[in-house]
């Protein structure tokens, strides 16, 4: 069962109905016993650093993600909730993430639109589990802010907006993707199952 966590700031609906699609078993939920059972976590997220993670405090949810996360269990972060895997961001003020990674997020900095919306081309920069038989293509993504991670080889693909962005993260069982693979077509489905895939056999991720 994959547990998608519910926290009152993720796009529940669309990731939730794209997993049931694949015939997963989903549970959206914020009870820390059926994440603590699940086979994987995902975290979704929209909005503001600063509010998602007062919302997942509140609902006791951070040492529960930190508890799963040393246990191995996989992990997804998407969107904000990629944000989130990280140590700290600067988006209205200095906040502590869930410092699963290493990195910090910052906002856009140019004289370009903000924030970063539309179809973006994906490039795979590492070698992954996630990537096997796939092609690089373009996917979907709705950001103002971006992950400026400390370690370069956790960061597995990237896509450009007037600079290298991080696209999509991974470090053993912990995942994240920048861009909302629900609603990024045919690549995006296809790297949300290998995700689902790869969490029901243990050590794949």
């Amino acid at each position: 069962m994959i547990a998608i966590v519910d926290y009152g700031m993720g796009n529940l609906h669309s990731v939730s109905k794209a997993l049931e699609k694949m015939n997963h078993e989903i549970a959206v939920t914020s009870d820390p016993e059926t994440l603590i059972q699940a086979d994987a976590i995902i975290l979704p997220g929209v909005g503001a650093f600063g509010d998602a993670m007062y919302e997942l405090g509140k609902r006791d949810l951070v040492t529960i993600l930190k508890e799963a996360a040393r246990s191995d269990k996989p992990i997804l972060g998407i969107c904000l909730g990629m944000q989130l895997l990280f140590t700290s961001s600067d988006e209205h003020g200095y906040h502590q993430g869930l410092n699963l990674l290493p990195g910090h997020v910052v906002r856009f900095e140019g004289d370009y639109n903000i924030p970063h919306m539309g179809w973006n081309w994906l490039s795979f920069k590492h070698p992954h589990p996630f990537f096997r038989g796939l092609e690089e293509g373009h996917v979907y993504f709705v950001h103002s802010h971006h992950v400026l991670a400390d370690n370069q080889e956790d960061v597995i693909a990237t896509t450009d907006y007037y600079q290298p962005v991080a696209a999509i993260v991974a470090r053993r069982n912990i995942c994240g993707m920048q861009f909302h693979p629900e609603k990024s077509g045919k690549l995006g489905l296809q790297l949300l199952e290998r995700f689902a895939r790869l969490s029901e056999k243990a050590g794949a991720l």
